[in-house]
């Protein structure tokens, strides 16, 4: 099979949700291909969540087709998502701050010696593996003893990735992940995420940063109220446009001309008032 006939890792056509009355989702289309990583931008409510949502399982779409190597799928929850390799990474890192760095690497998965009631915690590998997979993934940490919750939040989200790159994601679903960042946190962020593209993983970046998606998508898909604004290859759409699609061009547009008019009408009316009260 040649490199241009490789299915998608995840390829999503014509998917549509609603929740009662409400129209999450409608007609959205998204390819997600090894050693890429596809942008997903919205504003909130936007569709992001539920979109993160049936990627992972969670939700099944009403409408449309959802595929994992080019075969249509039915996903009956998160656990069968992760056995087809694919792990979300969300806001809240599913982390317990207490806890060394290592046994949160392991945190559900922990690696035993010994058996029945002389079986133990592996302490020892746990910590090996843990170190080899941050140091492969570019992260250095000087004791991994140390409470996860004392690491920088770029740092949480690093050892998140780390730890669902090893427990063999092919796709990773980052859930705005720079959202509470700073401007140094942010980039670590997205040096790991370039990390995991040359990994060969499929990364979903979910953002409602348009700078970030920027410096490291391979392709954007923008939503606005639950239907695709724009799906466009990197090369086939500058920041700026990035930036005006994500916040609604013709109604931003429409917005400039009303407040321009807005600001021209209070200009004229001092004049004329001033003029007839020198009248008077």
């Amino acid at each position: 099979m040649t490199a241009g006939t490789v299915p998608p890792l995840v390829e999503l056509a014509g998917v549509g949700k609603s929740y009662g009355p409400v129209r999450a989702l409608s007609d959205v289309r998204l390819t997600v291909r090894a050693g890429e990583v596809a942008c997903v931008l919205g504003d909130n409510g936007a569709g992001k969540s539920t979109l993160i949502k049936i990627i992972t399982g969670l939700h099944r779409p009403d409408e449309g087709e959802f595929r994992v190597d080019g075969e249509p799928v039915r996903l009956s929850g998160p656990r069968a998502a992760l056995g087809l390799g694919i792990a979300a990474v969300h806001q809240d890192l599913a982390t317990v701050p207490l806890m060394p760095v290592w046994r949160n690497f392991f945190l559900g998965s922990e690696l035993t010696r010994g058996r029945g009631p002389f079986q133990r915690l592996d302490i020892a590998r746990m910590k090996r593996t843990a170190d080899a997979e941050l140091r492969g993934m570019g992260i250095v940490l000087d004791d991994l003893d140390q409470p996860v919750g004392s690491l920088s939040g770029g740092q949480r989200q690093s050892v998140a990735i780390a730890r669902a790159v090893h427990f063999g994601a092919r796709v990773l679903v980052l859930d705005e992940p720079t959202a509470a960042l700073g401007v140094k946190q942010s980039g670590v962020v997205l040096k790991y995420i370039v990390a995991a593209r040359e990994r060969g993983l499929g990364v979903v970046f979910i953002t409602h940063n348009p700078h970030h998606a920027y410096l490291v998508g391979d392709h954007f898909t923008v939503l606005r109220l639950g239907a695709v604004e724009l799906s466009a290859a990197r090369g086939a759409v500058s920041l700026e446009e990035l930036i005006t699609r994500m916040a609604g061009g013709a109604e931003l547009a429409a917005l400039r001309h009303e407040l321009g008019q807005a600001a021209g009408g209070g200009a004229g009316a001092g004049p004329g008032e001033d003029g007839d009260d020198a009248g008077t």
